[in-house]
């Protein structure tokens, strides 16, 4: 099922049920997704964007969450965790470290990358084979450490 269609049926659902949170969340997934189909753009909304929309949209939750927290605004805070918890449940599972160390190390095998002059081919390609399902700071930590 595509994103557009799940989102839709969300909507719907969330409508019916009476989840405040989850209703304006998957409005807001809907209205990123019509942005950019109207956006002018002849692009077709394919799964790759749709996973940086929603990737997007949880990372500002994140950066949000931090702010609140950081202002002691804490009821913000649990409202924007509320919100990232349910686009999360739209983006690929997270793997584990040791599942982001074993795809880093098949990556830098398959390009012979072994030293930290190899961080600039090694960095971007293991940043876009786990994109969505790892955070770009934690794939850059252990690209380093894989390097040595």
């Amino acid at each position: 099922m595509k994103l557009t269609e799940k989102i839709n049926s969300d909507l719907k659902e969330s409508m019916k049920s009476g989840d405040k949170t989850r209703l304006e969340t998957v409005r807001s997934i809907r209205a990123l997704i019509l942005e950019f189909e109207k956006s002018g753009s002849d692009k077709e909304l394919t799964p790759e964007i749709e996973l940086n929309l929603l990737t997007s949209a949880a990372k500002k939750r994140k950066e949000s969450i931090e702010q609140f927290e950081n202002a002691g605004r804490i009821e913000l805070a649990n409202k924007e965790k509320a919100e990232l918890a349910i686009i999360e449940e739209y983006l690929p599972k997270k793997l584990t470290n040791d599942e982001i160390i074993e795809e880093i190390k098949n990556i830098a095998s398959e390009i012979g990358a072994v030293s930290k002059n190899d961080f600039p081919k090694l960095m971007p390609l293991a940043a876009k084979h786990l994109k969505g399902r790892a955070d770009g700071k934690v794939i850059k930590e252990i690209v380093e450490n894989i390097l040595g």
